[in-house]
């Protein structure tokens, strides 16, 4: 899409006070909960946890994937950015169920410190090295924000493309994660599970709202 295609999807936005009125809310919320994420990986780090036993990745020999890992990662956020970036409500909504996502991540860390799987190989990510903690993190843990992010961008997409692909990508990481020993096996397995949770909180509230404005 052009350019100036671009410059008009907003413009139309902007003249709704509603969508302003969000658009405001949500980056602002989003950059608080970004920034407080990034101190609590930092704290979180120094925590003492438990180690769990883990008979799949038992199974498993440790292997590097880190660039396999990363490629369809942020191949698929970059992919994802450009088609969201025309349209700006589902871009926004996106933005709301990723910090809600974030924040549920935060609490069950918490609840749940862990100690890095037996095997581990550093996931040295370029992307939160340089504008997150600075460091290789091992006690990101419960649950998996990676398999988290792409299956996020399963349910954003309505294509049946972008949602085969998505869905793809996101099996292909999570098998990864578990075979370069970044995660435990419940990690990865139930990501999934609390992004729905996060994409149906947010999707009820909205609805909601909608229906009271009318």
């Amino acid at each position: 899409m052009s350019k100036n295609k671009l410059i008009t999807v907003w413009k139309d936005s902007f003249k709704e006070k509603k969508i302003t009125k969000e658009l405001i809310i949500t980056v602002i919320f989003f950059v608080l909960i970004s920034g407080f994420f990034t101190s609590f990986l930092n704290y979180n780090e120094t925590r003492t946890g438990f180690t769990l036993q883990d008979p799949i990745l038992r199974l498993l020999t440790p292997v590097d994937l880190t660039a396999i890992i990363f490629i369809l990662i942020y191949g698929s956020v970059f992919t994802a950015l450009i088609i969201l970036i025309y349209d700006p409500p589902r871009l926004l909504f996106a933005l709301q169920v990723y910090s809600l996502v974030l924040l549920i991540r935060m609490l069950l860390m918490y609840l749940l410190p862990l100690n890095p799987p037996e095997g581990l190989l550093p996931l040295k990510d370029p992307i939160v090295e340089l504008f997150g903690t600075g460091k290789t993190l091992s006690r990101d843990l419960f649950f998996s924000g990676h398999v988290a992010t792409l299956f996020l961008l399963f349910l954003l997409f309505d294509k049946k493309i972008y949602k085969t692909v998505f869905l793809a990508f996101t099996l292909l990481v999570a098998a990864a994660l578990l075979f370069q020993h970044v995660h435990y096996t419940i990690d990865v397995i139930t990501a999934p599970f609390f992004v729905y949770a996060s994409y149906k909180i947010v999707l009820n509230f909205k609805n909601k709202l909608n229906t009271e404005n009318r």
